[in-house]
C-alpha cells in the first residue's frame, strides 16, 4: 500500500527517532561504568597511572573534537558513528583480554576517538533529517528524550554490573560491554541520511574547517551560540562527578548514596524530557531556568542535609534543559554544511572548561577544606566543603543568565 504524502514524514520522523534512541541507549549502556577504575587497581596501576589514562581519554577528545566534526561535514555522517563504536568496541577488548598499562592506554584512547566522531556527527544528522521532514521544531524534544535514554541506560548499566561482575569477573562484564558497542555500530548503519558528501565544498576537511570558523567570526548570533554550549553544559557537567562526595557528606549511609544520587539523575532526566515543551521559551525564558537553577544549586548544597539534594536534582534538572535548548539555539543558526564542525567546536569548548572547572574545583575545596572559603561557614563542620564549593559553582551560572537576559534585551530594542 503507497503512504500518503501525510503519512510519510511522520513514518520518517518515527525510523530516525527510534534508531537515535536506541543507538543513544545501547552507547550509554556499559557495564565497563562502574568497575573499570578498579580493574586497573586490581591489575596493580598505580593511582599516578590511573590518573595519567584519564588525562589521556580527556586529550583524545580534544584534540580530535574539531577535526572529526570537519570530517563528518565532509564525509557520511552515519559512517562516523558506527566506525566509532567499533574502535570502542576494540578498546574494551583490549582491556580484558591483555590487561595492562599499554593496553588500557590504546583502550582509551580508541575510546576517545570513538567518541569524537559521533560528537557533532549525530546531532548534524538527526536535525537535517528532521529538517528534511520538516520537523526541525522537534529537534529538542527528540534530543531531549535521547539524552534521558542515556541516564537510564547509565542507571541500568551501573545496577547490572554488580549481578554481572558476580556471575564471571571482569571478562564477562567486558564482554558485554564488547556488545554494546557492537550493537550501537549495527544500530548506527539504520540511520537515514540523505545528504551525500558531493554535498560539501570538494569533499576536503580543512575547507569545511575553515569555512566554519569563519562563519561564527562573521555572525555574531551564531558565535552567541557557540559561546552558550559550553557556557551551560560545562560546569554540571563536572560537578556531576562529585556528587557522591556532596552526598556522603549530608551524613547519610553509605548504603544510601547510590540511591539519593539516582534522586539527582531522576532531575537530569526529567529536564531532558521537558526540552521540547520548553524550546518556545526564547532567551529570556532560558535566562530564568538557569538563574533558577542556579539558585536551587546554591540552596541545595549549602543546606548540607539530605533534604537538600532534591534541590539540587531539581537545578540539575534545570541545567540538563538549558544544555539541550543551548543546543537547539545553535543547530537553527548553523548551515548545513558546517554543521557538524560547529557543534564539534561547541563541544571542544565544552571539554575544555570542563578541564577547568575540574582544577577550580580542587583549589575551592582544598580551600574550604581550611577554612578559607566564606570564612567561618567552611570551618564549621569541615564535611561542608564540597556543598561550599557546589553552591560557589552556581555564580558563573547566574552571570550567563544575566548576560543572555541583556544579549536578549538589547536585540529586542529598536
Amino acid at each position: 500500500m503507497t503512504l500518503s504524502p501525510a503519512r510519510v514524514p511522520a513514518t520518517g520522523v518515527r525510523r530516525l527517532t527510534a534508531t537515535l534512541y536506541g543507538y543513544s541507549f545501547l552507547d550509554d549502556f556499559v557495564l565497563l561504568y562502574p568497575v573499570y577504575a578498579l580493574l586497573f587497581a586490581d591489575t596493580g596501576l598505580s593511582l599516578w597511572q590511573i590518573s595519567s589514562l584519564f588525562a589521556l581519554w580527556s586529550l583524545t577528545g580534544v584534540l580530535l573534537e574539531v577535526p572529526s566534526g570537519a570530517w563528518a561535514d565532509a564525509v557520511s555522517r552515519r559512517l562516523l558513528l558506527w566506525l566509532g563504536p567499533l574502535l570502542t568496541a576494540v578498546g574494551f577488548a583490549l582491556w580484558v583480554l591483555v590487561p595492562s598499562y599499554w593496553a588500557f592506554a590504546v583502550g582509551f584512547v580508541l575510546w576517545g576517538a570513538g567518541g569524537a566522531l559521533g560528537s557533532g556527527a549525530l546531532e548534524a544528522l538527526v536535525y537535517e533529517e528532521l529538517d528534511r521532514l520538516g520537523a526541525a521544531d522537534r529537534y529538542a524534544r527528540v534530543m531531549g528524550r535521547a539524552q534521558a535514554v542515556r541516564l537510564v541506560a547509565t542507571v541500568m548499566a551501573v545496577g547490572l554490573a554488580g549481578p554481572v561482575f558476580a556471575l564471571g569477573g571482569y571478562a564477562v562484564v567486558g564482554a558485554a560491554s564488547v556488545l554494546a558497542a557492537l550493537l550501537t555500530a549495527a544500530t548506527a548503519t539504520r540511520f537515514p541520511e540523505h545528504r551525500t558528501p558531493a554535498a560539501t565544498e570538494g569533499g576536503s576537511w580543512s575547507v569545511t574547517l575553515r569555512s566554519g570558523l569563519a562563519a561564527a567570526r562573521g555572525d555574531r548570533s551564531l558565535r552567541g551560540a557557540l559561546l552558550l554550549v559550553p557556557a551551560v553544559g560545562a560546569v554540571w557537567g563536572a560537578l556531576d562527578e562529585y556528587t557522591p562526595l556532596l552526598v556522603r557528606e549530608t551524613g547519610v549511609p553509605d548504603t544510601l548514596v547510590p540511591y539519593l544520587i539516582m534522586l539527582i539523575w531522576a532531575g537530569a532526566t526529567a529536564g531532558s524530557l521537558l526540552a521540547g515543551r520548553a524550546e518556545a521559551l526564547g532567551a529570556n525564558g532560558l535566562a530564568a531556568v538557569l538563574a533558577g537553577a542556579a539558585l536551587a544549586l546554591a540552596v541545595g548544597a549549602a543546606a548540607g542535609t539530605p533534604a537538600g539534594l532534591g534541590l539540587v536534582a531539581l537545578a540539575f534538572g534545570g541545567f540538563q534543559l538549558a544544555t539541550v535548548l543551548a543546543d537547539a539555539r545553535l543547530q537553527h543558526r548553523i548551515r548545513d554544511s558546517e554543521r557538524a564542525t560547529l557543534t564539534s567546536v561547541a563541544g571542544l569548548g565544552t571539554e575544555l572548561a570542563t578541564v577547568a572547572v575540574y582544577g577550580g574545583y580542587a583549589v575551592l575545596g582544598g580551600a574550604a577544606a581550611h577554612g578559607t572559603v566564606f570564612g567561618g561557614y567552611a570551618v564549621l563542620g569541615g564535611a561542608a566543603a564540597h556543598g561550599t564549593v557546589f553552591a560557589l559553582f552556581a555564580v558563573p551560572y547566574l552571570v550567563t543568565a544575566v548576560l543572555l537576559a541583556r544579549a536578549a534585551g538589547s536585540t529586542a530594542r529598536p
